[in-house]
């Protein structure tokens, strides 16, 4: 949307300060220091001869930014003329470098894996398992990474695999309980992808996407070894599906049977990892309250770790602006709330789902908790880090006067909206949704709350 209030202006303007600090290629060429006899990641050095490879490999909303940070550090040194690497990106993030091939592993806005996603995964472990011991391995993981990075275990197959996360994801489950489930069925995911690996040192940067940041869920942990089971896997299934023929019989028989070989994509030598997170929601939250200071307001954080439904997160920001303006709140004015994290969308609730994201829907249900109050001066923005919300086209949405006032004069009807999950026609309809195109980052979403 074109902000049409300067609590709006605001807000967007906070909103891009904080997805400004966790731009993934300066994140990384800052992670990143080479000389012709040393190169240093992350505070690592490791000594060069002259004669080791850098492959770089990984997956991610981010990795696009990542890969082009890298070639940025490297630059001008002999180290990058014995550089190639291979990154799995969603489409509308491939660009041309220098060295690294970004591969298109899915299409923009659809969250899940794809044909094209198994190859580039095929291409990755490949590369990597030619890797010699002097080698070095470096991998790009951020958020969106379990589905750019799928390599189902036979006998499950990409279908199989497909079918999965979408009945997991529209029952609600959480990143974790969907991540659990798809670590033992990858031969990648869950620490698999540095098994494969023929070198010794192997670094993998990350940008979380995760409450907690913790390290093993992040894309699923490809570098990091699995400590969740086959029996967690199982009891996830069990708690979300009711009926057990809607899972393939080829997953039941991964998840119930002995671990052996063929899980494994281990090679002879097992390489040291060092996993490193370079940027999370806590950094976009730090730069995004800095400016508001800026701007004047005295700010509230909720922090990241914001979980629940879209729902109830939109109620509660409601709320939150009607307190401050009673004097009841937090905070005084001129205020701003901020919070991260990542709320979901119970798509079960609906038989037929309309269009829209977790991000539409908190400032949809913002909306209909305002309805009838009588507001001026505020803004409530929701907006994935990453661009996207759902499978559409917009990054979250902004609710302000003006929209309210658009959505009371059209007489649309919130609840039904609300009801369908059909977030995105309403708010097109009130001139509502954010729109930012990829931003080749992901720290999971940031909301902005503003009451002037």
């Amino acid at each position: 949307m074109s902000p049409t209030s300067s609590a709006a202006q605001r807000a967007v303007q906070i909103w891009k300060a904080g997805v400004k600090a966790v731009n993934s290629e300066l994140l990384v060429s800052q992670s990143i220091q080479v000389s012709e006899q040393e190169l240093t990641i992350c505070g690592h050095t490791i000594p060069l001869q002259g004669q080791e490879r850098l492959l770089v490999t990984g997956a991610g909303k981010a990795g696009s930014g990542m890969a082009a940070g890298v070639e940025a550090a490297l630059r001008g040194s002999a180290l990058a003329e014995r550089t190639s690497g291979w990154v799995n990106v969603p489409a509308d993030c491939v660009r041309r470098l220098s060295k690294i091939h970004l591969y298109p592993a899915r299409p923009a806005s659809l969250n899940e894996p794809t044909a094209e996603g198994v190859y580039g995964a095929r291409q990755i472990l490949q590369k990597m398992s030619n890797l010699q011991p002097d080698d070095i391995c470096i991998v790009l993981i951020s958020g969106g990474g379990s589905a750019l990075l799928p390599a189902p275990l036979p006998p499950v197959t990409l279908e199989d695999k497909q079918l999965v996360t979408r009945l997991l994801m529209s029952s609600g489950a959480t990143i974790q309980e969907l991540n659990c489930v798809r670590k033992q069925i990858s031969a990648v995911k869950g620490g698999r992808l540095a098994q494969a690996a023929g070198c010794r040192l192997l670094f993998a940067l990350i940008i979380s996407d995760i409450v907690g940041d913790p390290l093993d869920l992040i894309a699923s942990g490809p570098t990091v070894a699995d400590q969740s089971t086959a029996q967690d896997a199982l009891q996830v299934l069990q708690k979300f599906v009711s009926d057990p023929t809607q899972i393939p019989v080829s997953v039941w028989s991964i998840l119930k049977s002995e671990p052996t070989t063929a899980r494994s994509t281990k090679s002879d030598r097992q390489a040291t990892v060092f996993n490193q997170i370079i940027g999370s929601n806590a950094t976009a939250l730090e730069a995004a309250s800095q400016q508001a200071r800026a701007l004047g307001y005295e700010v509230y954080s909720l922090g990241s770790a914001n979980e629940g439904t879209a729902v109830d997160t939109g109620v509660e920001l409601a709320e939150l602006c009607l307190q401050i303006r009673a004097g009841a709140g937090p905070v005084h004015r001129p205020a701003c709330i901020l919070s991260g994290g990542e709320p979901v969308v119970d798509l079960s609730t609906s038989p037929q789902p309309g269009k829209g994201g977790r991000n539409q829907e908190v400032v949809l249900a913002a909306m209909q908790r305002l309805w009838d109050e009588s507001l001026s001066g505020f803004c409530i923005l929701s907006g994935g880090t990453d661009g996207e919300d759902g499978p559409t086209d917009a990054a979250g949405g902004i609710l302000d006067e003006h929209s309210l006032k658009r959505a009371q004069e059209l007489q649309l009807d919130t609840a039904r909206y609300l009801q369908d999950h059909n977030s995105y026609p309403f708010l097109a309809k009130t001139g509502s949704l954010l729109k930012t195109g990829a931003t080749q980052t992901n720290v999971m979403d940031l909301r902005v709350v503003i009451v002037d």
